[in-house]
C-alpha cells in the first residue's frame, strides 16, 4: 500500500473527525442536542479508556503473557459493576460543586486548596506522560509497518524523528481540536461526540481484524479454539499477586485517570447514565477484547519468528495481502491514540491554567472581578502552551526510555495516577480526612513510584545511576529501587504498587489522624460525604442586587467580548427581553459561573460571581460559624468527656496508692515485729546466760560453753545491727564508693574464700568457668564482693538438693558484665519472686537458717550505687540471681 495513500486517509480520518466535532457543537447550541445527549453517547465516550494499548498493546501482552490482558478489562467491568454508587457520588459531587477536574474535586474537598490542586496536576502529569508515550510509540511503529512493506516488522531508520513529527501533528491537532473555546473542559459535545465515533471505528476495526483470523485464516471458531489449546497462550498462569496487582491498578484507573475522569464527571449529563453505563461499557469491553487471543495464536503460528506481538493486528492483515482491512486496522489504532492524547491533553492543560497558571496570574494582577482585561487570551494561551508542554514530555520519556512494551508502559501511567486513590476515596468517605494528610499521602506516594517504578524505567539508568539501582539510595541496600526495606523477589510493578500505595495509604491516615481539619475542610467534607442528603439542587444562587452591567464587564474580561455578548443576548431571549441585558436570575449566575469555570476554574468563578451577586442561598460564612458553633459545643462535650475521664483515672491512682499505703502498713508491722524480734533473740540469750555465769555456780567446762553463746549472740547481734546501719546508708545514698581497676576473677576468689565454700568441709560444689572470669572492671571491689559473698553464703544456707550446687557464670555482653550464680535447689517460689529483694524478706521454711532477711536488700542497693543491678532469673532448675555491671575499663586510664 502506498504511503502517501495512508497518510492522505489519515488526514481525511481526522478532517471527518473535526467535522463530526463541529456538527454536535452547532446542534448542541442550538438546542437541538437529542440523541447528543444520550446514555449510548456517553457510553461510548467511556471507550477513552481503550487506547493504543488495548487496540495494540493487549494482542502484545497476551503473546508474552498469555491470559494476564484480561486483567486490564476485569478492573473496570468490576468498578461499573460493583461500584457504580461510587461513581453515581463522583458524578453528584461533580454537579454540584461544579468541578471541573480531578484536580478541582482533591481542590475543593480540602476546604479549596489549591495546593493540592498543584500536587495533584503535577502528579497527572508526570503519571501521564508514559501514557502519552504509549500513543506515540504506538503511532510511530504502525507508521514504520506501511513505510516499510517489504519489512514489515523493520524500524524506520530514525524512529525518534517520527515519534518527534507524530507529536508535533497531534499537539497541533489538539489545540485546533481542544482549544477552540474555553469550555472545553465542560460539557464539551464536540469532543465527546468525536470520541464515541472513534469507539465505533476501533471497536468495527479489531473486530474486522478477529473476524478475518478466525473465520479467514482459521476454519472457524471450533479450529480456532484447538489452536488456543495446544498453544502455551490459553494455560492459566495465574500469579496472585501481579493479578491482584493489575486489576486494582485498572479499576483504580477509572476513577483517577485524568482523561477518564473528564468523560466520567464533568461530561456526564446526567446521572441516569450511570446505570446504562454500569452494563453497556463492560459489554464493549467485552467486544472489544473478544478477539485478542486469537490474534495473538495466529500472528505466533503465521507471522516469522522475531515479529512484534505488538503489530500483530496491523502485520496480519498486511502478511495475507489484506490491504484494506489493514488500512481499517490503521485507523482504529489511529483512533484509540488520538481520542487519548485528546482527551489528555485537553484535560491536563486545563488543570494546569486553572490550578497553576490562572493563581499566580490573579494574584499578579490584583485587581476587581469587574475591570475589563483580556483574562481569555491569557488562558487559550497556556492551555496552548500546557498542551504542547505535555506533548514535548511525552515526546521525551518515548525518546530516552529506550521503547518498552505497550502494555509496561501503560501499567507505569496507571500506577503513577493511582497515587490519587487513598486522598479520592477518603475525602468521598471520611469526614476526619485534612488538607495536610491528603498532602503527605500523595507526595509520599508520588516519590515512592517515581523512585521505585518510574525513574528505573528509563534506559541504562539514565537518571537514577547503576549505582543506585544496584546498591541502593547512599549506599544503602535497603533502598534500592527495585527489592525496597528487603522486599526481595517480587514483579517490579508488584513492588512498586505495594509499597507506593500502601506508604501513600499510612501516610494519609495517620497525618489526618493527628491532625484536625479546618473549618473549610469540615464544611466541604460534610457536603461531599454526606452529598446525597446535602444536594440542594442545581441553583444554590438568590437573587441579590447584581448589576447586569457589571456581570457583563466580568464575563468579557474572562471569555472574551464575542463569547460573553452572545452568551448574555441567548439568556436575555430566553428571558423574553430580547435587546437587553438578562435579569441575574439565579439561573443565570449558575449559567454564568459554569462558564466561568471552564477558564479559571470553579473556586476562582465561585468567588468572582459572589464578589459581584452579594451571595448565595446559604452564605459560606453563615455555615462556617454554625459549623464553629457545633464544633465548640462538641470540643466542649469532649472536654467534658475528658475531665471525667481524667477523674476516674485519678480515683484508680487513689485506690492504687490506697492500696499501697495499706500494704506498706503491713510491712511497716512485720518489719517491726521481726526487728523486735531480731534484737530480742540474741539479748535474750546475753542477758539469761550472763546472769548464770555471774552466780558463779557453774563448773569450768559450762563456764566455757555459755560464754560461747553469749559471744556467738552479741557477734549475731552486731552482724545485725551494721546490717541496719549498712541499709540506711546505702538507701539514704550517703557511701563513699572507693573505685579502681579489679579483675572480676580475683574478686571471686575473696568472696568464695570469705563464704567458706572451699574449706575441706564445704558441702556445697562449686562449677565455674575460670577462663571467661578474667575481665577488667571498674568499680568499688570492697562492695562487689560483699554482693558476691551474700548470694554465695545463701546458696549454701538454702539450697536443699542432696548434691548441691553453684553454678558461678561470668560473661561480656556489649559494655556490660554478666554474673550468674544457679544453684540446683528448689529455688524460690513464684509468689516470693516479686519480694524476695524486699527488707526482711525470707523463705517460710527456712526460719531456722539464720539472718534477718537484709542481705538481698543490701545487694540491691550496692548495685544501684555501682551502676548496675541484681535480679532474679526466673525459669531455672533451682534458685537463680544475676548480677550486671558496667565494665568502664577506659575510665581507669
Amino acid at each position: 500500500m502506498p504511503f502517501n495513500l495512508l497518510i492522505g486517509a489519515c488526514l481525511a480520518y481526522v478532517i471527518f473527525l473535526f467535522l463530526v466535532a463541529f456538527a454536535a457543537e452547532r446542534r448542541a447550541r442550538k438546542g437541538g442536542e437529542g440523541w447528543i445527549r444520550s446514555s449510548l453517547v456517553y457510553t461510548l465516550s467511556l471507550s477513552v479508556y481503550c487506547t493504543a494499548w488495548t487496540f495494540y498493546g493487549a494482542v502484545g501482552n497476551a503473546a508474552r503473557s498469555g491470559l494476564e490482558y484480561l486483567t486490564i478489562y476485569l478492573g473496570p467491568t468490576l468498578m461499573l459493576l460493583g461500584w457504580w454508587l461510587l461513581l453515581r457520588k463522583l458524578v453528584r459531587i461533580g454537579r454540584t460543586q461544579r468541578i471541573t477536574s480531578i484536580a478541582d474535586l482533591i481542590s475543593s474537598r480540602y476546604g479549596k486548596s489549591n495546593t493540592l490542586g498543584v500536587i495533584v496536576t503535577l502528579l497527572a502529569v508526570v503519571g501521564t506522560t508514559p501514557y502519552i508515550a504509549l500513543q506515540l510509540q504506538s503511532v510511530t511503529l504502525s507508521f514504520a509497518v506501511f513505510s516499510q512493506p517489504q519489512s514489515i516488522d523493520a524500524i524506520p531508520i530514525d524512529p525518534t524523528l517520527t515519534g518527534f513529527w507524530v507529536a508535533a501533528g497531534l499537539a497541533v491537532f489538539t489545540i485546533l481540536f481542544g482549544t477552540r473555546n474555553l469550555d472545553a473542559n465542560e460539557r464539551h459535545h464536540g469532543v465527546v461526540m468525536a470520541i464515541a465515533v472513534e469507539a465505533v471505528v476501533k471497536l468495527v476495526a479489531l473486530l474486522a481484524v478477529g473476524i478475518f483470523v478466525v473465520w479467514g485464516l482459521a476454519d472457524g471458531p471450533s479450529d480456532m479454539l484447538e489452536r488456543i489449546e495446544t498453544s502455551n497462550l490459553g494455560t492459566w498462569q495465574l500469579d496472585n499477586t501481579r493479578w491482584i496487582s493489575l486489576t486494582f491498578l485498572s479499576a483504580a484507573a477509572i476513577l483517577c485517570l485524568p482523561r477518564m475522569f473528564q468523560v466520567l464527571v464533568v461530561e456526564n449529563e446526567d446521572e441516569a447514565h450511570l446505570a446504562t453505563a454500569s452494563w453497556a461499557f463492560p459489554t464493549y469491553l467485552m467486544l472489544i477484547s473478544l478477539f485478542v487471543l486469537p490474534i495473538a495464536v495466529m500472528g505466533l503460528a503465521l507471522l516469522p519468528a522475531g515479529s512484534n506481538p505488538d503489530l500483530f493486528v496491523l502485520t496480519l492483515p498486511l502478511n495475507q495481502g489484506q490491504g484494506g482491512l489493514a488500512m481499517l486496522a490503521f485507523l482504529g489504532g489511529f483512533s484509540s491514540a488520538t481520542s487519548m492524547v485528546i482527551v489528555a491533553a485537553i484535560a491536563l492543560s486545563t488543570m494546569v491554567s486553572n490550578h497553576i497558571v490562572m493563581p499566580l496570574y490573579l494574584r499578579q494582577h490584583q485587581v476587581g472581578a469587574v475591570v475589563s482585561g483580556d483574562v481569555r487570551r491569557i488562558v487559550l494561551q497556556s492551555r496552548r502552551l500546557s498542551i504542547i508542554g505535555v506533548l514535548l514530555l511525552g515526546y521525551l520519556y518515548y525518546r530516552f526510555s529506550g521503547g518498552r512494551e505497550l502494555a509496561a508502559i501503560g501499567l507505569i501511567s496507571f500506577c503513577g495516577v493511582a497515587q490519587v486513590l487513598p486522598a479520592l476515596i477518603g475525602g468521598l468517605f471520611w469526614r476526619g480526612a485534612t488538607r495536610a494528610g491528603a498532602a503527605a499521602g500523595l507526595v509520599t506516594g508520588f516519590a515512592v513510584w517515581a523512585y521505585t517504578l518510574f525513574l528505573p524505567t528509563f534506559a541504562d539508568g539514565a537518571l537514577l545511576g547503576t549505582q543506585v539501582m544496584q546498591g541502593g539510595l547512599f549506599g544503602l541496600d535497603i533502598l534500592r529501587p527495585q527489592s525496597l526495606f528487603g522486599l526481595d523477589g517480587l514483579d517490579p510493578l508488584v513492588h512498586a504498587v505495594f509499597w507506593s500505595i500502601s506508604l501513600n495509604t499510612l501516610a494519609f491516615c495517620s497525618i489526618s489522624i493527628v491532625g484536625f481539619p479546618s473549618p473549610m475542610e469540615r464544611l466541604q467534607g460534610a457536603q461531599m460525604v454526606n452529598v446525597f442528603a446535602h444536594t440542594v439542587g442545581a441553583h444554590g444562587w438568590a437573587r441579590g442586587s447584581a448589576e447586569a452591567e457589571d456581570l457583563m464587564m466580568m464575563a468579557q474580561r474572562i471569555l472574551g467580548a464575542r463569547q460573553a455578548q452572545s452568551l448574555f443576548q441567548a439568556q436575555a431571549t430566553a428571558q423574553g427581553k430580547a435587546g437587553f441585558l438578562p435579569d441575574p436570575t439565579p439561573e443565570f449566575l449558575e449559567r454564568l459561573e459554569r462558564e466561568l469555570a471552564g477558564s479559571v476554574g470553579s473556586a476562582t468563578a465561585h468567588a468572582m460571581v459572589s464578589q459581584i451577586a452579594g451571595g448565595a442561598n446559604v452564605l459560606v460564612e453563615d455555615l462556617m460559624r454554625v459549623a464553629d458553633e457545633a464544633q465548640q459545643i462538641l470540643e466542649y462535650s469532649s472536654q467534658l468527656e475528658q475531665k471525667s475521664d481524667e477523674l476516674a483515672s485519678t480515683a484508680r491512682q487513689l485506690g492504687q496508692a490506697n492500696a499501697k499505703l495499706t500494704e506498706l502498713s503491713v510491712q511497716k508491722d512485720a518489719f517491726l515485729s521481726q526487728i523486735s524480734h531480731e534484737l530480742r533473740t540474741p539479748m535474750t540469750s546475753i542477758r539469761a546466760f550472763s546472769e548464770i555465769l555471774r552466780d558463779g555456780t557453774l563448773g569450768a567446762d559450762e563456764q566455757s560453753r555459755f560464754s560461747g553463746v553469749i559471744h556467738s549472740e552479741a557477734i549475731r547481734l552486731t552482724r545485725l545491727l551494721d546490717d541496719l546501719l549498712n541499709l540506711a546508708v546505702l538507701e539514704n545514698a550517703q557511701v563513699i564508693l572507693n573505685v579502681g581497676t579489679a579483675n572480676l576473677h580475683d574478686l571471686l576468689e575473696r568472696a568464695i574464700a570469705a563464704a567458706g565454700a572451699m574449706t575441706e568441709d564445704a558441702a556445697m560444689k562449686l562449677d565455674r568457668r575460670e577462663r571467661t572470669e578474667q575481665i577488667e572492671i571498674y568499680t568499688d571491689a570492697d562492695r562487689l564482693v560483699q554482693v558476691f559473698i551474700n548470694l554465695i553464703g545463701n546458696a549454701r544456707k538454702y539450697c536443699d538438693a542432696s548434691n548441691p550446687t553453684l553454678k558461678i557464670r561470668a560473661s561480656l555482653v556489649g559494655d556490660m558484665v554478666q554474673v550468674d550464680f544457679f544453684d540446683n535447689g528448689s529455688g524460690i517460689p513464684a509468689r516470693m519472686q516479686d519480694i524476695v529483694f524486699e527488707k526482711f524478706s525470707r523463705l517460710d521454711d527456712v526460719s531456722g537458717s539464720g539472718g534477718a532477711g537484709l542481705g538481698l536488700a543490701i545487694c540491691r542497693e550496692i548495685m544501684q550505687r555501682l551502676d548496675g543491678s541484681i535480679v532474679y532469673v526466673p525459669g531455672q532448675d533451682g534458685a537463680a540471681f544475676r548480677v550486671n555491671l558496667p565494665v568502664k575499663v577506659a575510665q581507669a586510664a
